[in-house]
């Protein structure tokens, strides 16, 4: 009613603003939808991976972990083969047999042409009741088989979570490194505008900025040299990860030691335990007991074995071109021709060519070999620890005596930089003072992330997780 009373034109400019309110409405959704795609793909693209992500990725899209999982499943359809052993065997059959061409009238006994049809008809089934044990022993052979694979794939896996923790702290300690040369490379630039002052006031040749003008070169070079080795780093963890490289990055951890000290400092506690936690300990014990399984499944062909039989059978005939010859019907001879018959076969070896004692010898050969492997297993595992500890041991003692090296090289550097700000020494020596402290700072970081390792490793042989969420 409202509208009938304005102006024509006002009516159209209404339009006009509202269809032009519109497309702002809709251009806005556009952007705003647009710069959420992008803030996604840029959170993506930036994303850092955690090293709990990094292991709990690898565990779950690994390559190798995958066709592992995949022959579990078939050493657990193994289980279940032998379990079906257990049962009864039950077959049917039938058949149609058509016979034709010459045959003797037995009421005449003279030749003449036939043609006959037959049908048989049954059902046979067959038990195992004793075979010498063998389906109890290969049952329990094959929950052994897939006991065994399991552990095995467990082993697998704290393998791939060791070597992506070692790739991740080597990822640090790049990082680590390169801010070390970033900093020696702001610390050559004050150096290199302190001396052009003390050039400036007349106090130093210009032949000292020349040498500080080289330094700097180095040391940026140092910083390429530095930023490589991250990429290369964080290739190698990309490639354990089976992920694209590009723009792959992890999470900086700043690991500050406070109180370094070796709490797991007794290899025969930590032997002890990991031989209670390691599956590749478990795995070939399982592996010794599974040879004394196969030692009797080989023995029981020395025993008979009794099998139950039975079945349910009948037939139909039908005869043409004889005279006198009773056909019945297909359900009347169908009835009076069923049977049905039960029996034991018993099976009593005597004499095979001597391959049953030849089989469970060989499988007490076996036994002995999945012996041996145990004691060597036992043998490599003490020795990794051992290797382990002193390898902690010492990299405990770099790093504290890395710890004081820096301490007093950084005492050094600060008098020569006072010395050197004032131009009471010259560029070459300040150099050389720089130098040690980069070195110390550098021998730092390396032992630090080396003692870092070395006592996860020994953590991971007394049983604890590689990587607590």
């Amino acid at each position: 009613m409202l509208k009938s009373l304005l102006p024509k034109k006002l009516i159209n400019g209404e339009h006009h603003m509202s269809a032009k309110n519109n497309k702002y409405k809709h251009m806005k959704a556009k952007i705003t939808l647009l710069l959420l795609l992008i803030s996604v793909s840029l959170s993506y693209s930036q994303k850092k991976w955690s090293l709990e992500e990094c292991v709990n990725y690898a565990l779950e899209h690994n390559l190798t972990i995958k066709r592992t999982l995949q022959t579990n499943l078939l050493v657990d359809e193994d289980v279940n083969i032998a379990k079906t052993n257990w049962l009864p065997s039950v077959s049917g059959s039938a058949s149609q047999n058509l016979n034709f061409g010459s045959n003797i009238n037995p009421s005449t006994n003279s030749r003449i042409n036939t043609q006959s049809i037959s049908n048989g008809f049954g059902v046979n089934a067959s038990m195992v009741l004793f075979d010498g044990f063998r389906i109890k022993n290969g049952l329990l052979s094959a929950e052994k088989n897939r006991d065994i694979s399991k552990l095995d794939l467990e082993k697998l896996k704290n393998d791939i979570s060791l070597n992506i923790v070692n790739s991740y702290l080597n990822v640090l300690f790049q990082k680590e490194s390169l801010k070390v040369a970033q900093a020696n490379l702001e610390i050559t630039e004050k150096s290199l505008k302190r001396t052009q002052e003390l050039i400036d006031a007349g106090t130093q040749p210009r032949g000292n900025l020349l040498e500080i003008e080289a330094t700097k070169v180095n040391d940026e070079n140092a910083i390429v040299i530095a930023q490589n080795n991250i990429d290369l780093a964080l290739l190698d963890l990309s490639l354990i990860l089976q992920l694209p490289n590009k723009e792959f990055d992890v999470e900086t951890i700043e690991i500050e030691l406070n109180e370094v000290s070796l709490k797991l400092n007794n290899t025969e506690d930590i032997y002890n335990v990991a031989l209670t936690k390691q599956p590749n300990i478990k795995s070939s014990e399982l592996s010794v007991e599974n040879a004394a399984t196969n030692i009797e499944i080989a023995k029981a062909n020395f025993l008979p074995s009794v099998t139950l039989n039975s079945g349910l059978d009948t037939r139909y005939s039908h005869i043409s071109g004889i005279d006198n010859f009773s056909n019945e019907s297909f359900i009347d001879q169908l009835d009076e021709n069923f049977g049905q018959f039960i029996g034991l076969n018993i099976r009593i070896p005597i004499y095979n060519k001597g391959q049953t004692k030849i089989n469970v010898n060989r499988a007490r050969i076996n036994q002995e070999i999945a012996k041996t492997n145990l004691e060597d297993q036992k043998r490599g595992l003490r020795e990794n620890i051992e290797r382990a500890y002193i390898s902690a041991k010492a990299t405990l003692k770099e790093y504290e005596a890395a710890t004081k090296s820096l301490e007093a090289q950084e005492l050094a550097f600060n008098f020569a930089q006072e010395r050197y700000a004032l131009g009471a020494t010259n560029s070459f020596d300040f150099e050389q003072v720089k130098n040690r402290l980069i070195s110390a700072k550098s021998a730092v970081i390396r032992a630090k992330y080396n003692y870092v390792f070395r006592t996860k490793l020994l953590e991971f042989y007394y049983g604890i997780p590689i990587v607590i969420d």
